[in-house]
């Protein structure tokens, strides 16, 4: 059995691969000429398209055909339209960039304005306290003061006025 399928092998290597269409045939030029594969159609009628079979390896480009033409200028304008989309990002970008950075500069002078008063309130309050403490010493020496002298005081209603 493997030689009858050895054999059937070698001679389906030795034939030649065609494919026909009923009105069409192939035409291949020597590979010396580095041309495509292509199939035309035999009948007279022009208004039946040519079906070119060139690969997207070749070394030849291939033929520009009006749908051709038309599909490259639609990718064209396409490609325009988004390098346009991708400038403008670009410059969106840009423009929102330079506004985080003013409003960074703007936090940051804002942040060193209210440390600057933070610390002018804190020096306030500490005078304030300072202030408040000697008041506090001055009313307590005052009132040493006082209850000394009401004590020397021997009217009654005189030392009722005098006490705290």
């Amino acid at each position: 059995m493997r030689s009858v399928h050895y054999s059937s092998m070698e001679g389906s290597k030795k034939r030649e691969l065609q494919l026909l269409l009923p009105t069409a045939t192939f035409t291949y030029e020597p590979p010396g000429e580095f041309k495509p594969l292509v199939m035309t159609m035999e009948q007279s009628n022009s208004t039946e398209p040519t079906l070119d079979l060139s690969l997207s390896m070749s070394v030849v480009p291939p033929r520009m055909t009006p749908s051709n033409l038309e599909a490259a200028g639609s990718s064209l304008r396409s490609l325009q339209v988004l390098k346009k989309q991708v400038a403008e990002q670009v410059r969106l970008a840009t423009l929102e960039r330079a506004y985080a950075e003013h409003m960074k500069e703007l936090t940051r002078r804002e942040l060193e304005l209210a440390e600057k008063e933070f610390t002018r309130a804190r020096l306030v309050w500490e005078r304030a306290r300072e202030e408040l403490e000697k008041v506090e010493r001055m009313k307590m020496v005052a009132t040493r003061r006082i209850s000394s002298t009401c004590i020397e005081i021997t009217c009654q209603a005189c030392h009722q006025h005098f006490l705290p």
